[in-house]
């Protein structure tokens, strides 16, 4: 049954990059601010907080971070929760928020997600990241993600026929729709040349296959659809939820070329809306590498398998395509601060369905879905937002 109560009613994002002299909390704030404040939002209404972050521990040296976070934000008192699931520590911590919305218990809740990444040196930001892998079978002897994003791929390669270039086109994608994004790490658009110059990180993937460390928050405002039309007249409905798991280490998986918790949270959550890939007008999808986006595309329907790649090739998913996918830049050329990218993608959502995407708005938006893993898709949630005029 579709989801009754959760709506959005505001959603901002700070610019995502490398934001130098800008703490943790500072970006958490000023995204709070944005979506309160900037959006006529009294901070007095927010009933509870749900904060997403990955490694504040390891970045910043600081835990404990949902109620510090708050309170500099200007929301002490209240109760807050950090959620942590690696690279979809943000969806979870929007998932939170939706089933307290649901269950009745509140009715205005603020999500909110934030990385400060660049504060470290690459090398200390790498052995960061390597804690959502398994560390006894995967990053404790040297297997790194670009390394595991890169068996996947070769299994894709040789199961479908995708092609290094199949993957470029993907990056030139992202940093064209990227190039229109003010909050983008990267506002350049890149030729198919250049995304293959053979500047390999890990076979087959080049430097333009992945994306970048970054820093950045962003936050959105859950009301029950009792009150919404309080906030804004045009909210948007959050329909469907799902999250799954899967082995943490690809040595307990069977299959390379997919990841099923993706197939998994993304069927749940099309089921929960009653709706189908087919009703999609868009998606915004988890490319921490290129081929990751692929994967993604045939994970949640929108191309049978080994057909992702065609449909790039043939211009499908770009802005102006038939199926557009990551119409931002998606995580690529905008940027991945881990632990907010899940909030930034619901952000997404929510402005190109109430048409306010600027250069980057898409033309059909009435209903689109998310998809945020974590780690190499041991944990994956998915959402499908509908208009709630549609």
């Amino acid at each position: 049954m579709p989801l009754k109560r959760t709506c959005i009613v505001s959603g901002a994002q700070t610019k995502f990059g490398v934001l130098e002299g800008v703490t943790l909390r500072e970006m958490f704030a000023e995204a709070v601010n944005r979506v309160t404040v900037d959006a006529d939002i009294p901070k007095k209404d927010i009933q509870a907080v749900f904060v997403g972050s990955f490694i504040p521990e390891m970045l910043v040296h600081q835990g404990h971070t949902a109620p510090l976070l708050a309170d500099f934000a200007g929301l002490r008192g209240l109760p807050a929760t950090r959620h942590e699931a690696a690279c979809a520590s943000g969806a979870t911590a929007l998932r939170a928020g939706i089933m307290a919305i649901e269950s009745g218990l509140y009715d205005v809740v603020l999500v909110a997600a934030a990385e400060k990444m660049t504060g470290v040196p690459t090398s200390k930001a790498t052995e960061a990241l390597a804690a959502a892998a398994d560390d006894d079978f995967e990053s404790g002897i040297g297997l790194t993600f670009p390394g595991v994003f890169g068996m996947a791929a070769v299994a894709h390669m040789q199961k479908y026929g995708t092609t290094e270039e199949d993957m470029a086109l993907v990056a030139v994608k992202a940093h064209k729709n990227a190039s229109t994004n003010p909050y983008a790490q990267f506002n350049k658009e890149i030729t198919l040349e250049k995304a293959l110059t053979p500047r390999y990180i890990a076979w087959p993937l080049k430097l333009f296959d992945c994306s970048p460390i970054s820093d950045g928050a962003a936050a959105v405002v859950l009301t029950s659809a009792d009150v919404a039309k309080k906030y804004t007249d045009t909210p948007v409905r959050i329909v469907g939820t799902g999250q799954a798991s899967a082995s943490m280490n690809i040595s307990g998986r069977t299959e390379l070329a997919s990841f099923e918790a993706s197939v998994k949270a993304s069927k749940m959550a099309y089921d929960m809306a009653r709706l189908g890939p087919k009703d999609m007008d868009f998606a915004v999808v988890h490319d921490c590498f290129t081929i990751a986006e692929i994967i993604a595309s045939e994970d949640i329907g929108f191309f049978k398998p080994g057909e992702g790649a065609k449909a790039v090739r043939d211009g499908v998913t770009a802005l102006d395509g038939d199926r557009p996918i990551n119409p931002d830049g998606g995580l690529k050329a905008v940027g991945h601060p881990v632990g907010a990218t899940g909030v930034k993608q619901a952000v997404v959502v929510y402005r190109e369905l109430i048409g306010e995407a600027g250069k980057n708005q898409v033309a059909n938006h009435t209903t689109g879905i998310q998809h945020n893993f974590g780690g190499t898709g041991a944990t994956c949630v998915c959402n499908v937002f509908r208009r709630a005029d549609a």
